[in-house]
Order: C-alpha cells, then structure tokens, then sequence
C-alpha cells in the first residue's frame, strides 16, 4: 500500500512565507500536506516537478463568482490561472439575503455593477433560498473544481431591509440598522467571510442607478460593523471613491475599532489624480501603527477596458451609423464594414459627432490610451504603440486606425484600454502598490466584466511580468508567491491555506516558469441563456491540485471536483 496519496518530486518549493525556494519533495495525505524536503516511501499518484516551481495554489480574495457558483462546476477563468480558492460577494452585490420580490433588483445590481448578463443570471440562478445561510447551501450543493468562499453584501441587506427605500438610498432608522446588523452577523455565523459594501459612484444598476449603498451613512456601516465583531469572526471589505478623504477614511477606522474585524478597501491610481492613492496608502500605514488592521486590495496591473465587436463596448458603439448594423450578427457586420462606403459613412458620422461634442472626450474615443491587444497581450505597451501614436507615425486618422483594426480577424481582433494605474504610461505606480508592506494583491473581479474586463489573470501576470519579464523594477519570486497565497489567506481568515508545510491544505500548483504567460481573452457564448463572456487562458501551469486532487493539466480540466464551499474562517494547523 502507497505510504502517501501524492508526492511531486523535486521541484523548486516556494512555500508561501517568502523564504528562499529550496529543491524539495512535497507529500500529502487526505488532502493536506504532510512532509516537505526529502521525502523516501511510495505514493499512488507521484509527479515529476524538477526544474518547475511548486507554490502554493493562488487564494484569490476578490472575485464575483456569486452566479456562476450556484450553476458552473468549473469557476473559469480563475480555475485557469492556478488559483485554488476565490471569494466571492465583493463590492455589496450578491443574491442573499432576499425576498421574492427583489429577483429582479438583485439581477440588475449584478448585471450593472459587474457586467454579468441579466438573461444569463436570469436562467442560471434557482432562487431555492431566502437567507444566506440557504444561499450558502445552494453553493455546496454545487461540486466544484477550486474552493469557494462567500461574503455577505450590504446592497442584498440593504434591499431586504428596507425594500425600496433601501434602493433609493434613503437613510436608514436605527432599527433598520440593527436588522441589518442582526442578518450580517447571522450569514457570517452561517459561514460568509465576511461583509461588504460599495460607495463608488462607478457602480450603477443595469437601469443606471447608483448603487443603494452609494450614501450609506457612518452610522449605518459602523452600526452592522459592531454587530458583526459580536461574532468575533469575518472580515470587512469596502470600494469607496474618498470624496471627502478625511470623513471616509474616519468611517473606515471607526468600524475596524468597533467591530475589532479586519478590513479591506480597493486602492487604485486613477487617471484624474494619479497621486491620490499616496494618501490613502498612507492612512492605512497610520490606521495600522495604531493597531487597526486596514489593508489595501491592489491589482497587479492597469485595469484595463477591452472593446471589440463581440465586446459590450468599441469605440463605434454610440455611432448612429454603426448602430444600424449592430443588431446583425458578427460575420454579417464584419462583411458591411468590409464595404468602403459603409466605413466612410461611419467615420463621416463619428467625425460629425465630434463636431458635436456628442462623442468628444469619452472613454469610447481615448485613442491615446487605446492598444490592440496582442496574443500574448501587452500589458505595459508604450503610448507610440496606442492607436493613437500609430496613426500620428502613419498620418491617419485614428479613427479610421480603430476602425480597419476591429474587423480584423473577421472581427474577433480586441482593443485594450488603460483605465486604471496607468496615468504615467507605466506600471511603476503598481509596483510601488505591491511592495507597501500594508497591502495584498486582489481586484481580479474574476466571474464579472465579461464584456469589458478579463482580469481573472491577475495573479499568472503578477508572477511572470513582476518575477521575470519585467526590464526594472522585479519583485523576488518568492515574496509575489506569498503576497497572492500566505497574505491573501490570512486576509480573509483562511488560515488552513496558503503555504506548503505540514498540516496545510495541499493546494499546489506546479510550473514552468520559463514558459508562463498570459493569452489573449477570447469571447465565449457558454453562459446560461448563451451569455456571452470574455475567458482567458494560460500557458505554463503545468499541474494544479486542489486537496491534493488534479484539477488541471497542461492547461486542461481533468474533469476532478474536488472543490468545496468553504464555511467561514479557518484555523491554522496545529
């Protein structure tokens, strides 16, 4: 009889607490870990890893797979990219808690806030559940491929609560508040990681209505913050734009020192004042030198908007001539945008437009910061390379440029545009996010976006742009495995996961460092409904076990579940 279940043999460990990598074995039994370093016996199923990095499966704490969950055995994109566990419910959009009749608001929160299809949430979602314990049930009764975790969003509260005035974000009565605190605290002794909540105006209803949580009060989120540090467990995430910096950032600290739970919050470099995240990031370095844990959720590279044909966005799409042919389908528009006459007419209008002002200065027409996204994709591209800088070296207009570059590849060619943490023209700003000792990486939103964001490869870019393409500015290899398992798990409270020693749960991926990279996204029509969604793969992964079971192989499923819904915080081992 085998003395192990699994043993890779003499890879390149890198463990996931940021010492240095060491050649080792790695042996598991019962879906842990049970020795590291030279290991003899015999094993049922042994790998061969020399010349791969064994690391610990990537813990992605900022995902949107709230949908998808209750249907999809395969959480793809994420399952992809080498990522063993997701947390889900980010950003106060979820499905529970909720009444009947809040169906179609909760759908319409989702599909605004995070560009999931209405039609496609419409048919996958059963609705077998009023309250989140029942929603968490209806997760675990879904075999999955990578474990789930889930967090109970404020939006959901909010609507269950107050019913309509909750969505017109009328402010809540302080029993209001204590119900709401009362349904937090009791889906997080259910099993939800924790709560959230947003305060962006970027989050919009598919109707285009803000988010009902946009102007929550201090006393609202302080209020079903102390209510949940009752429990003393879960954790706190929050997306806020700081308009009044000193306020918000106040709010934030209160419900850490009254709840005594951790908390997260989104930190990115935005366009319009590319040094503003300095100050943030400096109040949370404050918050923490004062005993109160904030930590900053940072991406791993420009959040970035991809247009294309099959996309919810290209720079035609307010165009009154474009909008003509819209409705056809993708090969009978790329025929009529073949036509010379057709595109004449197309660029006639959009230069009308901006005569106009109607189509001037928006996002649709940021030429500058416009690339087409190449296989493998550029992610830090130089602006001579945008759309823009090409059609200035050539004499075009970059309209055109846009134009004649959409329909390429019969249509299926994608436009990437910088949106966030590129105002300089390079990650440098990202770099300097990642290393601050007070923050993780996350924000991948993986399972949402799936017409304008493909970011679920947020950590296969952090470990091959940041640990080895990149020209100045490199991150040790072992410190990028740590920051996206170790750190990342401890976030949330998923202490059980995250590194390779004895008695941690045997998530590993193996690796060809060599040849890891990202690939192009590529539009699927695979969603409940035939709901459409961008999907990116990855070369270099060449083994991901989950509880010590393979999930993927040389970048294919193996068809194993062995994932599983994962109730609340977990203990390290002893």
């Amino acid at each position: 009889m085998p003395d192990f279940d699994l043993i890779v043999r003499g890879g390149t460990v890198i463990d996931g607490t940021g010492t240095e990598p060491e050649v080792a074995d790695v042996a598991v039994i019962d879906g842990v870990i049970a020795a590291v370093g030279e290991v003899t016996g015999t094993a049922a199923h042994e790998v061969d890893a020399v010349e791969m990095l064994v690391t610990p499966g990537w813990v992605d704490v900022h995902t949107h797979y709230d949908g998808q969950a209750t249907w999809d055995h395969h959480l793809a994109p994420s399952s992809w990219h080498g990522v063993t566990t997701v947390v889900m419910g980010n950003c106060g959009v979820g499905f529970a808690p909720v009444h009947d009749r809040d169906h179609d608001a909760l759908v319409e929160l989702m599909e605004g806030v995070e560009d999931i299809p209405g039609a496609a949430l419409h048919e996958g979602l059963s609705w077998n559940w009023t309250d989140f314990a029942g929603f968490l049930d209806a997760v675990a009764s879904v075999p999955h491929d990578i474990d789930v975790a889930a967090q109970v969003p404020h939006g959901a509260l909010r609507l269950h609560v107050m019913g309509q005035r909750g969505a017109d974000r009328e402010a809540a009565t302080a029993d209001e508040v204590a119900e709401m605190g009362h349904l937090a605290r009791e889906a997080i002794e259910a099993g939800a990681l924790g709560f959230t909540t947003s305060r962006t105006l970027n989050h919009k209803t598919s109707r285009g209505e803000p988010t009902p949580t946009l102007t929550a009060s201090a006393d609202e989120l302080v209020g079903i913050a102390a209510t949940i540090g009752e429990s003393g467990a879960g954790v706190l995430q929050v997306v806020s734009d700081f308009i009044d910096f000193d306020a918000e950032f106040a709010m934030l600290r209160q419900m850490v020192a009254e709840s005594g739970r951790p908390l997260s919050v989104s930190v990115a470099q935005s366009p319009v004042a590319p040094d503003a995240y300095h100050r943030i990031l400096d109040a949370i370095a404050e918050a923490n030198a004062d005993g109160l844990r904030i930590t900053g959720q940072v991406a791993t590279r420009a959040v970035g908007l991809i247009f294309g044909l099959e996309c919810t966005l290209n720079p035609f799409l307010t165009n009154r001539v474009y909008r003509d042919l819209a409705g056809l389908s993708l090969d009978d528009r790329v025929r009529e945008m073949r036509d010379p006459a057709v595109k004449a007419a197309v660029l006639a209008a959009h230069q009308d437009g901006l005569k106009s002002g109607k189509l001037g200065g928006n996002l649709l027409t940021l030429f500058d910061r416009m690339f087409v996204l190449t296989d493998p994709p550029d992610y830090e591209p130089d602006p001579s390379s945008s759309i823009l800088g090409r059609a200035q070296a050539a004499g075009c207009d970059p309209a055109e440029l846009a134009y004649d570059e959409l329909i390429a590849d019969n249509g299926h060619a994608l436009l990437y545009v910088t949106f966030l943490n590129y105002a300089n023209w390079n990650l440098d700003a990202v770099g300097e996010m990642l290393v601050h000792p007070n923050t993780v990486p996350g924000l991948s939103d993986g399972g949402a976006h799936v017409g304008t964001i493909c970011d679920g490869s947020f950590p296969t870019f952090l470990l091959e742009h940041w640990g080895r393409d990149r020209s100045t500015g490199r991150i040790p290899v072992a410190e990028l495995v740590k920051m996206h398992t170790a750190d990342t798990a401890d976030l949330v409270g998923l202490h059980d996961r995250g590194r390779l020693a004895p008695g941690y749960r045997a998530d590993v991926n193996i690796i060809d460092f060599a040849a890891l990279r990202t690939r192009r996204p590529e539009v699927h029509h695979d969603l409940p409904a035939g709901g459409r969604r961008l999907l990116q793969r990855a070369d270099g992964y060449r083994h991901t076990f989950v509880a010590g079971t393979e999930i993927m192989r040389d970048g294919e499923p193996t068809g194993a579940l062995p994932g599983r819904l994962v109730r609340g915080g977990q203990p390290a081992p002893n």
